[in-house]
């Protein structure tokens, strides 16, 4: 059994055949019908069918099936056109321009036929009455695929001269086609004018936005505005990933990818359509998708990866490589397939111009989770200093020992000025220096400093740079690499054995200094050693110990004492003075003086940057922000952080900027600056991926980006970052709180964008979570959330359920207003299922004997009465029962509040139960219990004056139409004029438009005279 035995079972089926995904299963269905009709005998059933399957074909990968179903329809048009209805009438002359498109995006189809068939368009055209608009849209196609541009502006011109009648494209199609044109010529800023109302929601429908935003994309990136193509890429993909008809604008999403250096998030997109690659019933959309993905692919190519496995089509394994030559030599087939059968060159001409593209970002951060492919390695140009260069082409030994020598002095030069790159420079001389005849005091300073870079694993090499410094002479200079050798240990995890390696130095280096056998800088670098290990004993520390910290403050203190004043032009040992600065902030601040700790970490970042050495700063900048953060001195916290990013500028390792970041977005976002704090939470985002830390840091950046987009309104962009999100975010790593704002955000961000059951399904997911957490309020309010989600998916059952399970747990949390909202929604539910009204009806009094119970809980002054509150507030805290006279009376009011409420919406409630088909009797009754409550909410709401007068008035008018339906125009009068000179003395002339409460009042002012003017009409 099929289930389709009349004409009404077949349009049931074919409406929800529509509703499924597009693609293959669905046109297959279309064609199942289509049978199931031909066997119903009724022709308008087989017209019906066939319009169903032209337009599943239209909306999927195999267009070119459009074409038989619609020469069938138009056979049975000429032949018998009293069988369609006005709307299948209709219908058929606007598929004309599906299929004039249709044929134009199919190479085999002869020019010349689709000419002929432009003509036949405009000739039926016109005897159906129609504008010439829609014919010339077509043409303006014809002439802009072919590359005939004269032509393609007289029809452009004459497309946009023409009126819109019943056959023009929707506004929204329009103004894409119109935009496009403009962008192909070359004219970004006005293609973006005319696409504008698209943007912005003026305009949509089935295809749009979600075209505008693809073809934006390159424009938007060609006029230098990224951060709007970026919010362009992850608000358009989230429309096209699922329609499968859309392959052109996933081309340009893919290529978007592909020009601002987000390859991997191209690759991503390739993975999620296989399909795209073969799919071969509309080739056009084929050639720009295998377009963009030669693009793609020979930008990895270029960046050295073209041996890395990357999606491709079914059947074999795809180098990058591979995948280029391969896509370039499809695409340039198709485009000469299209060439020969147009006579011109130019559909080939534009696939190889964008194939050719040049990147137009070297990288533009999308916040979204991705792994960037590696790239081939190559040492920085900064890394070796410039004589290096020159190394290799020393001839004779003396050419290199002149290159050794070099070398040398400017390893020397950036060592003891300190500067980036100095390791680097003395890894050159090594290699430069193996077999060479050197000075000792040239091969113990090569130790010293492969020993650096060995970092705990160099305390070896040091003892032998120490042995080379005391044969080159250099006494102080070997007990400083003794030292250094010490300290290493202390990394290693051997405090014990490094205070013990230090102390031998330590005593022969004071008494070597105090004898005039060293200088200052040999002398520091001991005690600076010595200092460093006793902050690695109170760094292991569980706990402040006051021996030590009283030991390693004394250590400090005994270095500057050596230095402070001393240091003169020498950088080295300003930066002995800076750390030492900083090793008294962290003593400072683990004796648990923060405001000292502050003070000194900002001398010692002062410090290093007055000594042209700003990237030393940035680590105690950040320990400064860290500190004034706990002072509450926001604006410090600012500052210093923004000095790290500054100062650190291109040597900040990424976790390091992205740290930065990330705690810059957090302060910023906290003085209310979202877009400036989701810009810092973006960047965050990216360098961790950058350092290989998404599943952890770039989550967590994810997860705040995702809120800052959120609190903007960026519903669709939040939306693309939280779910990137959630696929690393896990209670172990993040904590489950963090889960559940991530999923509670996204709930929040797929209700705004109407996809309500996903919504639900987040929420509750969130709510499973926040259900083991000892306090309850989170658990209560997704539950309400999700029961709300629920109920705009159509699931109203499942809805109840939901707003039973939240109705409970507020109850346990005893917040009435809760409790009665879970009520009220539940009582609209139930009008809207087979428990009708009278379950309505008792939900409705359990609300109000909810609040009427809480009222009387608070023991109500006398001659209050029934009075109302200020503030209804959705998910607002009832009274604790514990606070002042004030806050008992706030808890009242708002209690008495929502009592006015929930009148009102009983009275709303009982009104739209009212059937058509009801009996008088029936109808009056329901109305008069209407009018009822709707009198008793205008007598909660009187008694709070101003601060209820809008609740007020809307009841009063409630009533008054009320009135008015039970044959009573006086009373309707009446009510309405009592609204009226409510706002008597509210003068809006003069003020601007969307004041507060404004709108309101002009609201209410147009509805108290429209009903005045309906009582009269009546009684007249």
């Amino acid at each position: 059994m099929t289930g389709i035995t009349d004409f009404d079972s077949l349009r049931r089926a074919m409406a929800e055949n529509s509703e499924q995904p597009e693609g293959p299963a669905r046109n297959a269905r279309a064609e199942q019908l289509l049978v199931e009709a031909e066997r119903l005998n009724v022709p308008l059933a087989v017209i019906e069918a066939l319009g169903h399957q032209l337009k599943v074909y239209n909306y999927s990968s195999e267009k070119d099936k459009m074409f038989v179903p619609f020469a069938r329809l138009l056979r049975m048009w000429d032949e018998r056109p009293g069988d369609f209805d006005e709307y299948e009438a209709h219908s058929l002359h606007w598929v004309f321009k599906w299929v004039s498109a249709g044929m134009l995006d199919q190479p085999h189809v002869p020019l010349a036929s689709v000419e002929k068939w432009l003509g036949e368009m405009e000739h039926r055209y016109r005897l159906a009455g129609h504008s010439e608009r829609a014919v010339r849209g077509a043409e303006f196609s014809v002439a802009a695929h072919v590359g005939d541009v004269p032509r393609a502006e007289r029809a452009f011109a004459a497309w946009l001269a023409a009126d819109r009648d019943s056959m023009a494209d929707c506004h929204a199609c329009e103004l894409h086609g119109q935009g496009w044109w403009q962008a192909e010529r070359g004219r970004d800023e006005e293609a973006l004018e005319l696409w504008a109302p698209v943007l912005e929601g003026a305009y949509t429908c089935a295809h749009e936005p979600h075209t505008v935003l693809a073809s934006s994309l390159v424009p938007l990136l060609r006029l230098g505005r990224p951060e709007e193509a970026r919010a362009h890429h992850l608000r358009g993909f989230r429309l096209v990933r699922a329609m499968e008809s859309m392959r052109g604008a996933y081309a340009d999403h893919v290529e978007f990818c592909a020009l601002t250096g987000n390859e991997a998030r191209g690759l991503e997109l390739l993975a999620e359509r296989p399909a795209y690659f073969t799919d071969a019933g509309h080739p056009r959309s084929r050639l720009e998708f295998l377009s963009v993905v030669a693009l793609l692919m020979e930008r990895l190519s270029g960046r050295g990866l073209g041996g890395q496995q990357v999606p491709g089509p079914a059947g074999r394994a795809w180098t990058a490589a591979a995948l280029a030559a391969h896509a370039r030599e499809e695409a340039l087939a198709l485009a000469a397939r299209f060439d020969e059968r147009n006579g011109t060159s130019y559909v080939s001409e534009r696939a190889r111009a964008r194939m050719a593209q040049e990147s137009l970002l070297e990288r533009l951060p999308l916040g979204v989770r991705t792994v960037r492919p590696p790239t081939a390695t190559v040492a920085p140009a900064a890394a070796a200093p410039a004589p290096a260069a020159d190394a290799a082409a020393g001839g004779g030994p003396e050419g290199v020992e002149a290159d050794l020598s070099a070398l040398l002095a400017e390893a020397r030069r950036l060592s003891d000025s300190l500067r980036p790159h100095a390791m680097e420079a003395w890894a050159a001389v090594a290699r430069a220096a193996e077999g060479a005849a050197l000075e000792p005091r040239d091969r113990a300073e090569i130790a010293d400093h492969e020993a650096m870079a060995l970092g705990p694993e160099g305390a070896e090499t040091f003892e032998r740079a120490a042995e080379l410094y005391a044969e080159a002479g250099d006494p102080g200079e070997s007990l400083a690499a003794r030292a250094r050798a010490a300290y290493v240990r202390a990394l290693a995890g051997n405090v014990d054995a490094a205070l013990a390696a230090v102390a031998d130095p330590y005593d022969r280096v004071l008494a070597l200094y105090a004898d005039g056998g060293t200088e200052v800088p040999q002398a520091a670098g001991v005690l600076m050693g010595r200092a460093r290990i006793l902050m690695r004993l109170v760094q292991e520390a569980d706990e402040a110990d006051a021996d030590v910290l009283t030991e390693a403050e004394a250590a400090v203190r005994e270095l500057l004492a050596l230095v402070d004043g001393r240091a003169g032009d020498d950088v080295r040992l300003a930066a002995r003075v800076a750390e030492g600065h900083a090793m008294l902030a962290e003593l400072a601040a683990r004796s648990g003086d923060a405001r000292t700790g502050a003070e000194l970490f900002a001398r010692a970042a002062a410090e290093f940057t007055e000594a042209g050495l700003p990237w030393f700063a940035v680590e105690y900048e950040a320990r400064l922000a860290g500190l004034a953060h706990h002072l509450g001195d926001l604006v410090e916290a600012e500052r210093a952080l923004r000095a790290a990013l500054e100062h650190g500028g291109a040597y900040l390792e990424p976790v390091g900027r992205a740290q930065l970041h990330l705690q810059l977005a957090e302060v910023v976002g906290g003085r209310g600056e979202a877009a400036e704090a989701a810009a810092h939470a973006l960047e965050a985002a990216h360098w961790a991926d950058e350092a290989g830390e998404g599943p952890t840091l770039g989550a967590w950046a994810r997860h705040q980006l995702g809120g800052f987009l959120v609190r903007q309104g960026s519903w669709a962009e939040a939306a693309e970052v939280l779910e990137s999100a959630l696929a690393d975010l896990s209670p172990e790593t993040h904590g489950d709180g963090a889960v559940v704002q991530t999923q509670w955000w996204l709930g929040d961000c797929l209700s705004e964008l109407g996809e309500h059951r996903s919504s639900a399904e987040r929420r509750l997911q969130a709510a499973e979570i926040a259900r083991h957490w000892p306090e309850q309020h989170d658990h209560a309010t997704l539950a309400h959330l999700a029961a709300e989600s629920l109920g705009h998916a159509g699931l109203p059952e499942e809805a109840d359920r939901s707003y039973a399970r939240a109705g409970e747990l507020w109850r346990s949390l005893g917040n009435v207003h809760g409790l009665v909202r879970s009520l009220r929604a539940r009582a609209w539910l139930a009008l809207r299922t087979e428990r009708g009204v009278d379950a309505a009806r008792e939900l409705m009094t359990r609300a109000i004997e909810e609040c009427a119970d809480a009222l009387e809980a608070l023991d109500p002054p006398a001659g209050l009465g029934t009075a109302d509150g200020a503030n209804g507030a959705d998910g607002a805290d009832g009274a604790d029962g514990a606070g002042t006279v004030d806050d008992e009376e706030e808890a009242r009011l708002r209690l008495v509040f929502e009592l006015g409420h929930t009148h009102r919406q009983f009275g709303d409630l009982l009104a739209r139960s009212v059937s058509e088909d009801a009996d008088d009797d029936s109808i009056r009754d329901a109305l008069e219990e209407a009018l009822s409550h709707m009198a008793k909410a205008v007598a909660v709401f009187v008694p709070l004056g101003e601060d209820a007068r809008h609740a007020r008035t809307g009841a009063e008018l409630a009533a008054g139409w009320l009135e008015n339906d039970l044959g009573r125009p006086r009373q309707a009068a009446a009510r309405a004029r009592a609204v009226l000179r409510t706002y008597a003395g509210d003068d809006l002339d003069g003020r601007e438009d969307g004041a507060d409460g404004d709108e309101t009042v002009r609201a209410r002012r147009a509805e108290a005279e429209q009903l005045i003017q309906v009582t009269t009409e009546q009684a007249g």
